[in-house]
């Protein structure tokens, strides 16, 4: 055999190989009862993708941490996950704006205190002003877009490590996206932010790599009728994207023991492309 074709099998094999595992964790069905005994914090989770993965997470068993910035939204998930008959929901309002190092801590301390334990973190919760050229951006609001969808994850982890460390699986979620895997024009500072985040997932996950009951990994849930793509993408026709619902096998599998051995990977919920 050449060597020339034997590089292209090789290459072919591992096109093969990648396309197995991302139809395997894209058509995952969990198993009953996957997250039962969980307690599982979600950041942004009063709406769009992120009330999607607390429903979801609920469904399988878990106690979820419903974080967001307005009580109202969070108290409508925790209704929704009342009648589902599960584990009763934590309600946690916190703006992230602004946050700092002894807010975390006090978030970490009152999970430590209530639930006594941490098993996983959807970092979900973004923010975004619209899209421009960055010659129209300001300082300011660079300041705000990293602090809010890169500083805060980055803290809000490693306040919960000591939890984290304790759990026998732990499963950190970093939701990321297009914007920062291939950056493209506009998105500015979000994008950066973006790009980081999946970078810190990296970077944290090889540090982990010694920790057996510790993974960290990122999704990119990619176009999906969330309020953030109506921001975006006003004229955009909703009907032809799927519901964030639809993208939550991906999430499951992640947060669950499925995927305990999966560290510092990025996956798609759709199709790349």
């Amino acid at each position: 055999m050449s060597v020339v074709f034997s590089y292209h099998l090789f290459f072919l094999f591992s096109a093969v190989t990648a396309f197995l595992f991302m139809t395997k964790y894209q058509q995952y069905v969990a198993p009953e009862g996957l997250l039962q005994d969980r307690v599982i914090l979600v950041t942004g989770a009063g709406q769009g993708l992120g009330r999607a993965a607390a429903l979801t997470y609920a469904s399988h068993g878990a106690t979820v941490i419903l974080h967001g910035r307005k009580v109202e939204k969070l108290e409508a998930v925790y209704d929704e996950i009342e009648v589902l008959g599960k584990a009763q929901a934590i309600i946690y309002p916190l703006d992230f704006e602004g946050t700092k190092d002894e807010d975390y801590a006090v978030l970490a301390q009152a999970i430590a205190e209530q639930l006594g334990r941490l098993d996983g973190i959807l970092h979900n919760a973004a923010f975004l002003h619209g899209l421009s050229p960055i010659e129209n951006q300001t300082l300011e609001q660079w300041q705000l877009l990293l602090h809010i969808n890169l500083l805060v994850p980055f803290a809000l982890t490693k306040a919960c490590l000591p939890l984290l460390r304790m759990s026998p699986d732990a499963s950190v979620i970093m939701t990321v996206g297009t914007q920062g895997h291939h950056p493209t024009a506009f998105w500015g500072g979000f994008g950066v932010a973006k790009a980081g985040l999946e970078a810190l997932m990296k970077i944290q996950a090889n540090e982990w790599e010694t920790f057996e009951n510790l993974r960290v990994n990122a999704i990119i849930p990619g176009a999906v009728n969330s309020p953030q793509r109506a921001k975006t993408h006003p004229g955009e026709v909703k009907k032809t994207l799927p519901q964030p619902e639809e993208l939550m096998s991906t999430y499951l599998y992640l947060m669950g023991s499925d995927s305990r051995n999966i560290n510092g990977q990025t996956l798609f919920c759709q199709k790349e492309g």
